[in-house]
This record gives C-alpha cells, sequence and structure tokens, in this order.
C-alpha cells in the first residue's frame, strides 16, 4: 500500500479543546471502541491459562493498551554514541538494506542512574499500596488443568462426553470450571496435602511449592441446584419446564449432579521473585481468584460487582464501576495497584423492558424485532418459573401462540400445543402480552429450548461489547467522575471490603498488604513561557493562557473564502459577521465571504452522500472560475453529524479545499470563535503560539541540530467488529519548530498493533509512511536532512515493547536507510529516540490540601515523578502536564525504550512538558505530547473518511477481510495540518 495521509475530525468543536484531561481525566472511564486501550491485559495468565479477556481484544500476546510489568530488559544502547556506533550500519552508493543482514534483537534500555532533579519538590499519596513477603516457598508450581469431561449423573448409564468444540476449546464456561475446581479443593484437600491453588478459570494451576504428585485424576460430583429444583418442579419432557423440538422422545427426568473428570500434571516451576513477570502473573491469579469466588464480573484485572454504582447510559446500557487490582513491580519493592473502573453492561431485568430502552420505544407494538434478535443474541436469562439460566441463541419465526410442539399426555396421546398455551396451563403463568411476540430461542442449538418474552430475565453483570453513542460516551464520562477526595474514600473502602490479607492463597505466600496510601516524591516543572505576536512573553503559571488580548503569531491571510450551510437553524449573517471581527482580533485578515450557499430544503432528507454532491452542484455553479487558493466554512446541523464524512471526503480528496465544520451555539461568545479560528489559522499554514526556547533555541540536544518528531497511534475497529485498523503517523514539518505537523494514514489488518507500513519497499521506491514525512522534512528545510529522530508511540503495553523495537523501530531505521542509500550515497546517519506514552494505567497521584491536610487535591500542571513507584529497572517516569479540573487528573506513563541521542532525565522530561504546550487547537496544556495527540486526531478521522464503519458490524473475527486502501488526499492539502 502507498503511503496515504488522511484527514482527521476535530473541526466541527467549539469547546475550549482540553484533549484527555483539561477538566481532569477521569481513570473510571471504560476501554472506548476503536482501541479498548484499557485495563492491565499483559498480565493476563501464562500460556494454558488465563481466560476472561474479551475474544474481541487485541489478538497480540497478552495483548491490549494497558500499563503492565515487563520483563527484566537488558541495557541497550548507549547515550551520546559515535555515528560510528549508531545502529544503522555504514552503507556505500548504491547500498540496498534489504541485502543486508538482519539487526540483533534490541531490547529497552535501562533508567539512567541520576534521575530528574529539575523543579519544586512536592510529596504525593499514590494509589499504590506496599506489599510485605515472608517468603515460605521459593517457587510457584505450574500444574495444567486438562480438559473438563463431565460424565452423565447417578442413576444411569455413565458415558463420558468430549466437550470440545471444533476449534478445539474446551466446551465448559470458565464459571463451570472454577465451580468443579472449588468442588476439587474441597473434596480431595488431604489428596492436595492441604495445599492453596489459584485456577486461571482455563487450564492453568498454581500452588506455592509442589503437590504431592506430578500427575493425578479427579472425579468431581457437582450438584447443580438448578436442576435439581427443575427436577422436582417439573415434569415438563424439556427438563426446564419449556417445550423444546423433540418433546415427545426425551421422556427422561434429568439427573441432578454432573460427574467430571479433571486431569492434573505438572507443568513448571516459576521463581516466585518479583521481578519475574511470571510470577506477578500467577499474583495476579489469586487476585482474579479472590473476586471470582465473590461471583464478581471479571475483565482481565478488573472486578465487578452485583451491588456496585450504575450510571444509566440509555439504550438499555448501564456504567458499571467497579475496581481493579494488579500487582506491579516497583523502585520501592512489590506493591499493590488498586483503582476504580467502569465497564458498560446490559440493564438486568424483565427482557421486554430491555427492548423497549434499548429501542427508545414505549409501545411494544413498535419493537423492531430484527433489531431485538441482534440486541439479545448470547445475552443470558433466568426463566421466572424454573429458575434456569440459559443462553439466548435467537428468536423465533412464529409469535408464541403460533408456535407450536407435540407434547405426550398422561394417556400417551401426542398433542400439539402452542408454546403460549403450555405456560399458561402447565405452570398457571400469567402473560399479557407474549402472545403475539417471537419466543426467545434459548440453550443448545442442537436441543434449543422456546420461552415466552414474559418468563425471561436478563441476569446481571453481561457485558455491553458493542461501540457506544456520543451521547451515551458523555452520560459513561460524566457519570463516572470523581473528585480526589471521593477516590481515595472509594479506593479505602474498595481495599477493606476485599480483605486480601485474608485469601488463603496470599497467606501462603507470605504476603501482606499495607492498607495505608505510599507517599512518593514528585516534582512541578517550570511551564515554559509562549511568545504571540510582536514577541510578547506569556507565563503560563496553571497551564492555562487565552488570546483576549493577544494576536496569533503567524496570522494567516483568507482571501477567498465562503460558507456553506446544512442547517436551517444558523444565521449565518451574523456568524459570519461574529467571526470576521474576532479574527481581525486575532490578526487573521479575512476578505469579504465571496458566497454564501444554503442548502436546498428538498435536499434534507436525502442521504448525507447526496446532500453533499448537491452542495458542490452548487457550489460550482456560484464559481465561475476556479480560485488558486479556497477555504469553506461549512455549518452542520448538529454534532457527529453524518454529512461530516462525505463533506470531508469530497473537499480533500477531490477538490484540495481547506474546509471547516462547525456547529454554533445559539449564543456565540468570543472564546467560541476563538475556539475555531485557533482551527483554522492551524489549517491554512499559520501558527497560533510558540515556545520561547523553540526561538531561542534552548531545546536541549533539538535546537542543536536538526531533529525531526513522529508521533504514531493505532486504532481498531469496535469488538465484534472484523474492520481494518488504522494506523496514523505524524511529523514535524520545520525546524527548530516542534509546532508545526503533517500527518499520514494507512490501514492494516484487523486487531494490528504494530504498525506494518513504515517502510513498504517495491522495487527502487518506498511507499511507506516514514518516506513521505522525510521529504516534506527536506523541502521545508531547504533539503537540510534530520540527524535526529524523536518517536513518541501511543496504544503499545509493556509486552508489546520487544515488538515496538524490533518491528517498528526497526522499519524506521531501514526506511531511512534506504532513503540515505538511494539520496545520500549512504552518507546518513540519524540517531534515534523512542517513547511510549500510555495513558490507560491506573497509578494516580494524589496531593493534600496545604489548607486542610485531612483533604487532598488534585495534583499541580507539571508534576513528574521519576522515583518511588517507577520500574525497578525500565527508564519510565510519570507526567501530569495538564490542570486536572474536574475529576482525578490521569498522569501519562512515559517509558524510554531506545535513546541515541543521550537525553538526561531532566533534559528529556523538560522536553515531553514542553510538548504538551505546543497544542495548536488549545490554550491550555495537554496531558499527553502534542504528537500523539495530532495522530489520535488523524486516526479517528479515517472511520468516517472511509466509511470503514459501513462494513458489515458482524463479520467474523475468523474471516479474513480485506483492508481497503485509504484515497489519497489532494496535493493542496496532502501536508499541512489539515487534522486540526
Amino acid at each position: 500500500m502507498e503511503s496515504q495521509t488522511q484527514c482527521s475530525k476535530g473541526d466541527d468543536s467549539s469547546k475550549s479543546a482540553t484533549p484527555h484531561g483539561g477538566k481532569g481525566d477521569e481513570s473510571s472511564k471504560s476501554p472506548m471502541p476503536h482501541g479498548s486501550k484499557g485495563d492491565d491485559p499483559s498480565k493476563s495468565p501464562m500460556p494454558h491459562g488465563g481466560k476472561g479477556d474479551d475474544p474481541s481484544k487485541s489478538p497480540m500476546p497478552h495483548g491490549g493498551k494497558g500499563d503492565d510489568s515487563s520483563k527484566s530488559p537488558m541495557p541497550h544502547g548507549s547515550k551520546g554514541d559515535d555515528p560510528s556506533k549508531s545502529p544503522m550500519p555504514h552503507g556505500g552508493k548504491g547500498y540496498d538494506p534489504r541485502k543486508a543482514p538482519p539487526m540483533p534483537q534490541m531490547l529497552p534500555i535501562t533508567r539512567p542512574t541520576e534521575p530528574g532533579t529539575r523543579g519544586r519538590h512536592i510529596t504525593l499519596l499514590t494509589n499504590h499500596f506496599k506489599v510485605s513477603r515472608k517468603p515460605t516457598h521459593g517457587f510457584f508450581y505450574h500444574y495444567h488443568y486438562k480438559d473438563v469431561k463431565p460424565v452423565v449423573g447417578e442413576g444411569v448409564r455413565r458415558k463420558e462426553m468430549d466437550l470440545k468444540y471444533e476449534d478445539d476449546k474446551p466446551g465448559v464456561g470458565e464459571g463451570m470450571r472454577r465451580k468443579v475446581m472449588r468442588q476439587l479443593h474441597e473434596t480431595y484437600a488431604s489428596s492436595l496435602a492441604g495445599k492453596q491453588f489459584a485456577f486461571d478459570g482455563e487450564t492453568g494451576l498454581y500452588t506455592a511449592g509442589p503437590l504431592p504428585f506430578t500427575t493425578n485424576v479427579f472425579e468431581v460430583v457437582l450438584v447443580d441446584a438448578s436442576s435439581a429444583r427443575i427436577a422436582a418442579m417439573s415434569r415438563s419432557p424439556g427438563g426446564d419446564g419449556s417445550p423444546g423440538p423433540s418433546d415427545s422422545k426425551r421422556m427422561k427426568q434429568e439427573t441432578p449432579s454432573k460427574i467430571f473428570k479433571v486431569e492434573i500434571t505438572f507443568a513448571a516451576k516459576v521463581p516466585m521473585n518479583i521481578s519475574s513477570q511470571d510470577a506477578l502473573r500467577v499474583l495476579d491469579i489469586i487476585l482474579r481468584q479472590h473476586s471470582a469466588k465473590q461471583n464478581c464480573l471479571l475483565v482481565r484485572q478488573s472486578f465487578f460487582r452485583k451491588d456496585s454504582r450504575y450510571v444509566e447510559l440509555g439504550g438499555g446500557v448501564r456504567g458499571c464501576q467497579g475496581f481493579y487490582s494488579s500487582f506491579r513491580p516497583t523502585q520501592s519493592g512489590l506493591s499493590l495497584n488498586v483503582d476504580l473502573t467502569t465497564t458498560m453492561v446490559v440493564r438486568p431485568g424483565p427482557v421486554i423492558d430491555f427492548l423497549l430502552f434499548n429501542q427508545d420505544v414505549k409501545d411494544t407494538s413498535r419493537i423492531d424485532w430484527r433489531k431485538a434478535k441482534r440486541a439479545l443474541n448470547k445475552l443470558r436469562i433466568e426463566t421466572i418459573h424454573t429458575k434456569m439460566e440459559l443462553q439466548i441463541i435467537g428468536l423465533s419465526e412464529n409469535n408464541c401462540n403460533e408456535l407450536t410442539f407435540p407434547l405426550k399426555q398422561q394417556d400417551g396421546t401426542i398433542v400439539d400445543v402452542t408454546v403460549y398455551d403450555y405456560f399458561m396451563n402447565r405452570w398457571s403463568t400469567k402473560m399479557e402480552k407474549s402472545a403475539n411476540f417471537p419466543c426467545l430461542i434459548a440453550g443448545k442449538t442442537n436441543s434449543p429450548t422456546y420461552l415466552p418474552l414474559e418468563v425471561c430475565l436478563l441476569v446481571p453483570l453481561q457485558r455491553y461489547k458493542k461501540s457506544l453513542s456520543t451521547m451515551q460516551r458523555s452520560k459513561l464520562v460524566e457519570g463516572s467522575r470523581q473528585r480526589p477526595d471521593q477516590r481515595m474514600l472509594s479506593l479505602t473502602g474498595e481495599l477493606r471490603a476485599n480483605n486480601y490479607n485474608s485469601d488463603p492463597m496470599l497467606r501462603e505466600c507470605g504476603i501482606s498488604i499495607a492498607p495505608e496510601f505510599t507517599q512518593v516524591e514528585g516534582r512541578v516543572l517550570q511551564a515554559p513561557q509562549l511568545i504571540f505576536a510582536d514577541g510578547r512573553e506569556l507565563h503560563t503559571p496553571n497551564g492555562r493562557w487565552n488570546f483576549n488580548n493577544d494576536k496569533f503569531i503567524k496570522p494567516i491571510k483568507v482571501e477567498t473564502w465562503g460558507v456553506v450551510n446544512f442547517s436551517a437553524r444558523c444565521n449565518v449573517e451574523d456568524l459570519v459577521g461574529c467571526l470576521v471581527r474576532s479574527g481581525a482580533n486575532k490578526g487573521i485578515e479575512m476578505a469579504k465571504c465571496g458566497a454564501v450557499i444554503e442548502e436546498r430544503h428538498q435536499m434534507r432528507r436525502e442521504p448525507p452522500t447526496k446532500r453533499v454532491e448537491a452542495m458542490f452542484q452548487q457550489i460550482k455553479a456560484k464559481l465561475t472560475r476556479k480560485p488558486d487558493f479556497l477555504f469553506l466554512l461549512c455549518v452542520l446541523p448538529e454534532k457527529n453529524c453524518d454529512i461530516y464524512g462525505p463533506w470531508k471526503r469530497e473537499c480533500l480528496v477531490e477538490h484540495g479545499i481547506f474546509t471547516q465544520c462547525l456547529v454554533p451555539p445559539a449564543n456565540i461568545k468570543d472564546q467560541y470563535l476563538t475556539n475555531v479560528l485557533l482551527k483554522i489559522n492551524a489549517k491554512l499554514g499559520g501558527l497560533n503560539s510558540l515556545l520561547k526556547k523553540e526561538t531561542a533555541r534552548a531545546i536541549p540536544h533539538v535546537s542543536r541540530m536538526p531533529t525531526i518528531i513522529f508521533g504514531m497511534d493505532v486504532s481498531h475497529g469496535s469488538p465484534g467488529q472484523n474492520l481494518p485498523s488504522v494506523a496514523a503517523v505524524v511529523s514535524s514539518l520545520k525546524w527548530p519548530i516542534m509546532s508545526k505537523y503533517r500527518a499520514s494514514v494507512c490501514t492494516q489488518s484487523p486487531k494490528l498493533e504494530m504498525i506494518d507500513a513504515l517502510f513498504k519497499p517495491i522495487g527502487d521506491d518506498d511507499h511507506g509512511l516514514i518516506k513521505d514525512s522525510i521529504v516534506d522534512f527536506l523541502k521545508n528545510n531547504d533539503d537540510q536532512r534530520p540527524e535526529q529522530i524523536i518517536i513518541f508511540r501511543d496504544g503499545v503495553s509493556e509486552s508489546q515493547f520487544n515488538q515496538a523495537l524490533n518491528e517498528e523501530l526497526a522499519q524506521i531505521m531501514e526506511a531511512c536507510k534506504f532513503f540515505g542509500g538511494k539520496h545520500f550515497n549512504g552518507n546518513w546517519f540519524p540517531k534515534f529516540t523512542l517513547i511510549v506514552a500510555q495513558k490507560n494505567h491506573h497509578t494516580r497521584f494524589f496531593q493534600r490540601d496545604g489548607q486542610r491536610p485531612d483533604q487532598v487535591t488534585n495534583v499541580p500542571p507539571g508534576t513528574v515523578v521519576d522515583r518511588g513507584i517507577c520500574h525497578p529497572r525500565n527508564y519510565d517516569f510519570y507526567m501530569c502536564a495538564h490542570a486536572g479540573i474536574i475529576g482525578t487528573t490521569r498522569p501519562t506513563h512515559y517509558h524510554v525504550l531506545h535513546d541515541d541521542i543521550g537525553f538526561s532525565a531532566d533534559e528529556l522530561e523538560e522536553l515531553v512538558h514542553s510538548l504538551s504546550y505546543v497544542y495548536q487547537r488549545s490554550t491550555t496544556a495537554i496531558s499527553v505530547v502534542a504528537p500523539i495527540f495530532y495522530a489520535h486526531l488523524a486516526v479517528a478521522q479515517v472511520a468516517k473518511f472511509t466509511r470503514l464503519d459501513d462494513m458489515s458490524e458482524t463479520s467474523s473475527q475468523a474471516e479474513a477481510a480485506p483492508v481497503p486502501e485509504l484515497p489519497r488526499l489532494h496535493r493542496n492539502v496532502a501536508s499541512t495540518m489539515f487534522f486540526c
């Protein structure tokens, strides 16, 4: 695939842009679709273990985008290396890197011996709880739990059944396996030498010290309470009190017990060492088992109870607040990280009520049964007459009062009975609505059970795995926020309620957990100074500023422009007048609006694509000649309007027209106009502000030598969809400025986290994403080549660090070699620094209120923590660059994987802090470096821009979905900040 540039949403926003925490990010947000950058998946259990992950998540080993402990790295690279020692070997003229021997495997570097010292020192609290250990054993013993094979219960012929599916996965669910293992532990305690064990829910069993055997087979009798109750209550041939398709043939009463045959075999020894990733996974399995015993919903290391706090999101969906807990290695020893988290669950209760909420209708006659079938698929229900729990597999085609089955009477005759009559007569069930509704089909496909809707209740704690609407997401964020003091109180309560110190397996491991929040030392870095027009300097002590009395440092001139109006409610004349006046105050010269084009009334009910095509026909009719430069202001009727994608595509791909979309409020204020002008100015090539140190060339290393800065991100399709993933690479354009960028975007295979199109040699040319960035850098810097390359990568878990180094960084190095061999006779040896930024972790910081010591507040902007709770060997630090106004501030966790340039800890922290102030769409410091946030914008836009979401939502994960190529942007906009 050739390198493609793509556009990015974000220009319909009139809000004060405070991305990722201008209002204080709330960690309780559940992982959103397109990214699922969520809970800590890298600590999923070892091979043969670890059920609980959503199968729609990343397929990478221990995948996901969490913040998890990694294996012990080996040092790699030295700081300030001589070019001759660069990882890029010398190449002469005609050098072909594809024929070079493979580079040795790179490993993450270790942290510098000297931590950072700059800034004002402060004392903080963090949601890590110290763990003390009194080792009782040197090893965990890993045992393999063989497939559970149930045998039909007492009173009938014993027949062993192999419950494997076609894909060789065990046919018994995690919940049943846990029940079997609990019963095994109770029944065979003496055979296990009284040892406790941790079971991962699938095939892994772990003990502290060895069991008295290497392999053994146990028979476990499990009494099913619901089956026993049904057997006592029901004489129905269906066995669960409900009719099946072959009722007349199934006359034997089901037995109330099952016998399972379990084989346990020794697999390996795991050193009980906190520096061992495998040992940490075992400890996390113990935490999962502890919560499973409390009947919690398990989502990796997050746990949710039935009595949790809920947020109603609409559509029959709730946000369920739970807690996260995981063991972490730190410089101060082992700690337990406990945090609040939220996932989406289906509203429990009557199925009919759920359907009314889900489809937002009040009358059952308006239920769309096709939608209902999709919404109910694979959900679990409990029947009110037998308390039996079953999984929904479909809806019947015939209504309940029409669907019949053969029922054998006491006199031996067989008659056809409707499902409705059967329940009314046999169970005396009062049903007012079910007669004219379809029946639920539940159970197994080869022996389904048909149930009237009114006898079915959706059971609690069923995850909702589809995409949330914009309104639902907004409600989730709003309802999940908690102030720092509220969060600390909730965490203290969760730790007390879990009472981990009473867990027998943790006690057997000699582990105890302190109840107090850990105290750590942090520093507050001085906020960088900004430069506005006429060289005016501005201090930003609270991470916020404004342009009330200032002009942009490099305002643009808008000579030819127009307005298109898709909204019937907007007074365009007033909007244009206000925008021109506000622009003049900011230094932007806007010529008289060339044309205001109103959408024809008859087009408003047409599909979005037709509306856009019709609008462009009007534009062409209005403009008799095509101008050299054109900007269109687009007024949309509502946010997240479906016109947005087709409009952007038409402007940026087909015509090369810059465009700014907006949804004006009824009362237009100057701050709203300023936010719109910030985006317009950046898109059209202007600059709103600069750092003083950019213009003074005072940024260590970066200002001394030509440097290009990359930001990279990958977004995935929603859970349950097999849509292509989208990768974006943004890069700085003008050295020594760090405030201007361009973007390239491409699609790749679904759920693939590593970007595979950075280097794509085809013949004598490279069609990868990096080449376009280098070419544009040379054009903007008088052919001066970058000697330093700094890469910021978002969304990579610690278990994927080696891949980031040996796949992505290696590709970038190869792309540079290839380009250097072709254009510089092989005489180009840039140095590389790779930094991963993680937002989806669970570490939070709290500062005691100076006026009220018993209260806590958010940490001040510019807070950095690089000691105490950081990794004992890896080079990492936490940064809160932004001001948290609402909720609890979420820091960004930065991991330095590779550094040839030779930054000191202070220099690198200052660079990261500075890059949080160059985001051109906002008048606040942002929570993550600007290049990464720009990559977010570019990636987020693609789904609408290319209509990826139009692909089948029901496509199987196993299908090899074609990866569509993205359209190339028009040359007028390809190398600009069109994504702003």
